[in-house]
């Protein structure tokens, strides 16, 4: 089964650094199969005999801190799962228009309906919010940068430890994760 992990807030400014080829070696090690890194945030696709993300996710998040000396939470979807979430988007035409505005945060957990709608009347400018069933759809129309809807804030709403991926990145992802046809 092909899967794609994402690990949280690695590489960034500095801190939690990790190199893609040694991420790479780590999961070959472990026994995951055709296994391919994406950017340099923690984007892997591997294949996997095990049939649960839960149990990937755990089982990831030890050997990375035992192995790599780094505490990171990892998000794993199927390849199926990828592609519903794809399929999902309500932002169809902001997916067009602009799709560097518009993110997936991917939680360890579902977002319930009312922390979804208490994120989002907390929210105080443009951004709209969307949950998905462990994700929530992200509009940013005046940049992430400047927003002041940051991770913590939606961690925090939603109840959830999260990891954000921006659109161009996401169909990326769900290219690497489609086998090949002959």
């Amino acid at each position: 089964m092909i899967y794609i992990a994402l690990l949280r807030a690695i590489n960034l400014a500095g801190r939690a650094q990790v190199s893609m080829s040694d991420l790479r070696e780590l999961f070959t090690t472990l026994g995951f199969a055709d296994v391919r890194t994406m950017l340099q945030s923690g984007n892997v696709v591997f294949r996997s005999r095990v049939r649960s993300g839960a149990r990937l996710e755990r089982r990831l998040e030890t050997e990375t801190a035992k192995h790599l000396h780094l505490q990171t939470d990892y998000f794993v979807r199927s390849a199926d799962e990828w592609r519903g979430i794809v399929a999902d988007n309500p932002f169809r035409e902001e997916a067009v228009r602009d799709p560097g505005h518009l993110t997936v945060t991917f939680l360890k957990k579902a977002p319930s309906r009312q922390d979804v709608d208490a994120l989002q009347a907390a929210i105080k400018g443009r951004e709209i919010v969307r949950p998905g069933s462990r994700h929530a759809y992200i509009i940013y129309p005046d940049g992430i940068g400047r927003s002041r809807l940051t991770s913590a804030m939606i961690e925090k709403m939603l109840g959830a430890r999260g990891t954000g991926r921006n659109w161009n990145t996401v169909l990326k992802l769900a290219q690497l994760a489609t086998p090949a046809k002959h």
